[in-house]
């Protein structure tokens, strides 16, 4: 018999060690082929390579040119300020001095300083413990109602979420008006409490300050509470099933499956709830102005007072110079065990 080889014509014996291929394109041995767009191609993969690297800058431009415009040019002008002797007269000058560090040895050494401190990272943390819990909650009944009311208490929860913080606390203002406010006339129609129809909430200090946490949290409970349901809806339902054929209560499962997968949602709920409560102002302002007495006297209200009230504008920069300080030591240590959980889901 004849092998392939002698019977095709201009077909090579292959030698050992080699594989067979195509005529003059066997490896080891005859011709092998240029790839299209090698080096002598304008139209090579190191262009391509090139390109494809500046593409995701190109992208990312408009946002930092956005980021640059209204991020980190206002905190360079606030750190320049806060050095300065900024008043109403550099104001109309447009030409102010330089202070050094006298505005900040003035702030720190205010009899107002370390308690609107305190009383800041104290209300912070109560607004932040509420909107957490009460959004662990509502997110815990999202999954127990059927799809109609799942969908009707979603719809109610974004558009709470969605109102102005501006429009919602001058509704709370109403709410709480003395006189003529709803809540004042309900709690006078129980009959349990007496006749408080002129209490006035915002004089009191205790009740002042209950008014301003519940519309914060009412405010901020939507967020979590959907953040934390889709989160909790990603949980494989098999996992829930192994517990109940384990006899496991409903309260042993939660703390047990459902809590550790929602550990790193949580940490970033937490930390984005520390940063809007810890610069909440226009629902202070607008319900209380910091008082009475200075019990919701927070480091925002006393920057706008310091800056626009009594004209100290470079004590009310550095102000907010020490409050994003205090703010990034607050919020630090979630961001790195957030950044340590995704790398350890990776």
């Amino acid at each position: 018999m004849t092998s392939t080889a002698e019977r095709v014509p201009g077909s090579a014996q292959a030698e050992p060690g080699t594989r067979h291929g195509p005529a003059g394109r066997g490896v080891g041995g005859g011709r092998r082929s240029v790839p299209r767009g090698g080096r002598g191609s304008g139209r090579g993969p190191g262009r391509r390579s090139v390109t494809s690297s500046r593409a995701p800058l190109v992208l990312l431009a408009p946002a930092a040119l956005l980021l640059l415009a209204l991020v980190v040019y206002p905190l360079v002008r606030l750190l320049v300020i806060s050095f300065q002797d900024y008043g109403l007269r550099a104001i109309f000058t447009g030409q102010a001095g330089f202070a050094g560090f006298s505005n900040y040895t003035n702030v720190l050494t205010d009899a107002s300083f370390w308690p609107v401190i305190l009383r800041t990272v104290l209300v912070t943390g109560a607004m932040v413990v509420g909107t957490i819990g009460i959004g662990m909650a509502v997110s815990q009944m999202l999954t127990r109602l059927g799809v109609v009311m799942r969908t009707v208490v979603s719809v109610v929860l974004v558009l709470a979420w969605a109102m102005p913080n501006v429009a919602s606390s001058l509704v709370w203002q109403w709410l709480f008006q003395p006189f003529y406010g709803v809540l004042n006339w309900l709690i006078t129609q129980l009959g349990v409490f007496g006749d408080h129809t002129q209490d006035n909430w915002a004089s009191s200090p205790g009740q002042a300050l209950t008014i301003v946490l519940t519309l914060v949290i009412w405010q901020a409970v939507p967020f979590v509470a959907l953040t934390l349901y889709a989160a909790q809806s990603q949980i494989a339902p098999e996992y829930y099933e192994a517990g109940a054929l384990d006899g496991a209560s409903a309260w042993s499962m939660y703390r047990a499956i459902t809590l550790p997968a929602l550990v790193p949602t949580l940490l970033l709920v937490t930390i984005l709830s520390v940063i809007w409560d810890f610069n909440v102002f226009n629902q202070i302002w607008l319900l209380t102005k910091g008082g009475p007495e200075d019990t919701t006297l927070t480091l925002g209200i006393w920057t706008f007072v310091k800056s626009f009230v009594s004209n100290a504008y470079g004590q009310g920069a550095a102000i907010a110079v020490i409050s994003t300080l205090i703010l990034g030591a607050l919020t630090s240590y979630y961001i790195r065990r957030l950044v340590r959980s995704g790398e350890e889901d990776l």
